[in-house]
C-alpha cells in the first residue's frame, strides 16, 4: 500500500478524497438536501477519476495503451451501467436514454478533443495508430445507424402500440452485442498487430505493482458507483433548482459526470504524448456504450424494468449521434493532429450543449409543463 498512500499524500488533488464519506454520510443524513448531494458528489468523484487514472496508467504500462484504454473504459462504462440498471428498477426510461445518447456525444467530442487540444498545446504534432480510431469510429457509426431503425418505423409502429418496435429493438440489441464481441476477436486478437501503440510516449514513472494497481481498479469503480448513484438521484431536482432542463441534465451533465474517470486518464495519457491510449478511451468508450452498455440494458429492461425499454430516442438525440460519429470517422483518418482540431471539436460539443440548453426536446408541444414532456419527446411515451 505504500506506492497508494505515497500517492495520496504528494497530490493535493487526492486530499479531495475527503468527500468521498462525506457524501455517503449526508445521503443518509439529509436525503433530500439535493443541490448539497449535488455539489458534493461531484467534488468526492473528481479525486476518484484521478486516482483511477493512476492505476490505469499502471496498468497500461504492463499491459500495453490498447489494453490499458479499453480497461479504463470497462470499467467506466460499467459505472454508468450501474447507475443505469438503477434507473432502469425506477422506471426513468427517459433518463437512462438521454445519459445513453449524452456519453456517446461526450466521449466521442468532447473527450476526444479536449486530448488533443491539451495534447497539442505541449507537442506541436501528435500521431497516433489511426487503425484503431477508425475501426472505433466505423463501430460507432454502425451502432448509430441501428439507432436509426426504430426511429424510423415508429409512426409505423403506433397502432400496434409499440410491439413492433420493442421487438426491433431487442433484436438489434443482440446484433450490436455480438457485433462488439466480433470487434474484440479482431483487434485483439486476429489482427491485433495493425493495433499496436506507436512507442513515441514520455519516460513513466516507477509504477505501481500489478495487484495494487487492480485492485485500486476495482475499489475506486465500486466508489465511483456508489457516488454516482448518489448524483443520478439528486441531479434532477438540482437541475430544477439550478434551471437546467431535463434534456441538459441527461445529456450533459450525466453524461460528463459518468465520464470523469475515463477523461482524467485520456486526458493526463494526451499531455504525455501517448495520444493513442486517449484515442482508445475516448472512442472505445463511445462504442462500446453504443455496441454493449446501450443493448445489455435493452435485454435487461425485460428482468428489471417495470417494462421493456426500446431503442428509439427521440429525432434530435439520434442526429447529434450521428454527427458525431461522423465527425469521428472524419477526424481519425489522417493518424495526425494538432491542438486546432481539438478545438473544433470541442465548438460542436458547445454547439450541441447550447441548444439542448435554450431549446430542450417537446418544448414546443409542453409550453410551461417542458420538464414533464420530456419522456414524451424521447419516445419512451408515458409509463402505465
Amino acid at each position: 500500500m505504500n506506492p497508494l498512500l505515497k500517492e495520496i499524500r504528494r497530490s493535493p488533488l487526492l486530499w479531495m478524497l475527503v468527500f468521498v464519506p462525506l457524501v455517503l454520510v449526508a445521503e443518509n443524513i439529509a436525503p433530500s438536501a439535493h443541490t448539497l448531494l449535488f455539489v458534493l458528489a461531484i467534488l468526492a468523484i473528481v479525486p476518484l477519476a484521478a486516482l483511477l487514472s493512476l492505476a490505469t496508467e499502471s496498468v497500461a504500462e504492463k499491459t500495453g495503451d490498447a489494453i490499458g484504454g479499453l480497461l479504463n473504459a470497462t470499467l467506466g462504462n460499467l459505472t454508468e451501467l450501474i447507475i443505469a440498471v438503477a434507473a432502469l428498477q425506477a422506471g426513468e426510461y427517459t433518463l437512462v436514454k438521454a445519459s445513453i445518447a449524452g456519453a456517446i456525444v461526450t466521449n466521442s467530442l468532447f473527450m476526444l478533443g479536449a486530448s488533443f487540444l491539451l495534447g497539442g498545446l505541449r507537442h506541436h504534432v501528435q500521431d497516433y495508430n489511426r487503425a484503431g480510431g477508425r475501426l472505433y469510429s466505423g463501430l460507432l457509426l454502425m451502432a448509430t445507424i441501428a439507432l436509426l431503425a426504430p426511429a424510423a418505423v415508429a409512426d409505423l409502429d403506433q397502432a400496434q402500440g409499440g410491439v413492433m418496435t420493442q421487438k426491433l429493438s431487442a433484436g438489434l440489441a443482440i446484433l450490436l452485442i455480438a457485433a462488439y464481441a466480433l470487434g474484440l476477436v479482431f483487434s485483439l486478437g486476429t489482427h491485433k498487430e495493425l493495433f499496436a501503440s506507436a512507442d513515441h510516449g514520455e519516460g513513466h514513472e516507477a509504477s505501481w505493482p500489478l495487484g495494487l494497481a487492480v485492485g485500486t481498479l476495482i475499489g475506486v469503480t465500486v466508489l465511483v458507483a456508489l457516488v454516482s448513484e448518489i448524483f443520478v438521484g439528486s441531479v434532477q431536482k438540482a437541475g430544477e433548482t439550478l434551471g437546467m432542463s431535463p434534456a441538459f441534465v441527461g445529456f450533459i451533465i450525466v453524461a460528463l459526470v459518468g465520464a470523469a474517470a475515463e477523461m482524467a486518464v485520456a486526458f493526463s495519457a494526451a499531455r504525455k504524448d501517448r495520444l493513442d491510449m486517449s484515442v482508445s478511451i475516448a472512442l472505445g468508450s463511445a462504442s462500446q456504450i453504443a455496441l454493449f452498455v446501450a443493448p445489455v440494458l435493452v435485454l435487461l429492461s425485460y428482468v428489471v424494468g417495470p417494462q421493456p425499454m426500446d431503442l428509439q430516442f427521440w429525432p434530435g438525440a439520434v442526429t447529434m449521434v450521428m454527427i458525431a460519429a461522423v465527425t469521428a470517422c472524419f477526424i481519425t483518418n489522417s493518424g495526425r493532429s494538432a491542438w486546432f482540431i481539438g478545438v473544433l471539436l470541442l465548438f460542436i460539443y458547445a454547439i450541441f450543449a447550447m441548444t439542448l440548453y435554450t431549446l430542450p426536446p417537446g418544448s414546443q408541444q409542453a409550453g410551461s409543463t417542458k420538464h414533464a414532456s420530456f419522456s414524451e419527446a424521447s419516445g419512451s411515451g408515458p409509463r402505465k
